[in-house]
C-alpha cells in the first residue's frame, strides 16, 4: 500500500472534491480508534499529499484510464474523461438543462467581471431592463445577492456563485479570459433619478426595454 493508493480511496468515495487538508485530516485520523491498528501514513505532510496527486494524474494519462483528477475550487476530485461522455451520458436520460441565452450571458459576464455590482449598473451597460434575466441567473444558482451597495439607496449588489465556477470549469475567478483588462476597463455608471425605480434600487436614467 502506497499514500497514492490511499489518497485514490479517498477521491473515489468522497461525495465532493476534497482539498488536501480534508485529505490530511482523514490520513492523520485513520486508525485514532484502534490504538492496536497502525496508521503508516499517520505523518504525511500536505506536501506529499500533493505529490501523490500529481502521481495519480500522470499515471492515469500514462495508462489511459477512463478517470481523471480534476481540481476545482474547493478541492480535487475524481471524474470521468470527457472523452467518454457519449457513453457515460446514455446513464443520465434526462433532458439537458436549456441553454442560457443571450442576454443571460451578457449579463452574467458582466457581473462576473464587475462583481458585487448593482441591478442599475448592469442596466446602464446593457441599456435594458434586466430584471427577468436577472431572476432566470438566480434560479439557476449561477448569481445571488452579495449584499447592498454603500450608496444612497443601498440598493442590493450581485455577484457569482460557487455553481458559476463549477459550470465554467474554473477554480476561481481570475482564470477568466482577460480578467485584468476587463475589469479595469471603463463601464457607463447608473446614475439614481427622482421618481424612478423601486426604492433603494436606482435605475439607470435612459430608457430600458425589457426582455423576456
Amino acid at each position: 500500500m502506497t499514500l497514492s493508493r490511499v489518497v485514490e480511496a479517498l477521491l473515489f468515495s468522497a461525495q465532493k472534491p476534497l482539498s488536501i487538508r480534508e485529505m490530511a485530516a482523514a490520513i492523520k485520523g485513520a486508525g485514532a480508534e484502534d490504538e492496536l491498528l497502525p496508521n503508516e501514513f499517520g505523518r504525511a505532510t500536505e506536501a506529499e499529499i500533493a505529490a501523490a496527486i500529481e502521481q495519480l494524474k500522470i499515471e492515469y494519462i500514462q495508462e489511459h484510464r477512463a478517470f481523471q483528477i480534476i481540481e476545482k475550487a474547493e478541492g480535487w476530485q475524481l471524474a470521468t474523461d470527457p472523452a467518454f461522455a457519449p457513453w457515460v451520458r446514455q446513464l443520465f436520460p434526462a433532458p439537458k438543462p436549456a441553454r442560457l441565452s443571450a442576454p443571460a450571458l451578457e449579463t452574467l459576464a458582466i457581473i462576473a467581471y464587475r462583481q458585487p455590482i448593482t441591478r442599475a449598473d448592469v442596466e446602464a451597460v446593457r441599456g435594458v431592463n434586466i430584471d427577468g434575466v436577472l431572476q432566470t441567473l438566480m434560479e439557476r444558482g449561477l448569481v445571488k445577492i452579495a449584499g447592498r451597495a454603500e450608496i444612497p439607496g443601498r440598493p442590493l449588489v450581485y455577484e457569482t456563485t460557487q455553481v458559476f465556477l463549477d459550470h465554467f470549469g474554473l477554480r476561481s475567478l481570475d482564470e477568466l479570459p482577460n480578467v485584468e483588462e476587463l475589469r479595469v476597463r471603463h463601464l457607463p455608471i447608473a446614475r439614481p433619478v427622482a421618481g424612478i425605480g423601486d426604492p433603494g434600487q436606482p435605475r439607470s436614467p435612459t430608457s430600458a426595454t425589457t426582455e423576456s
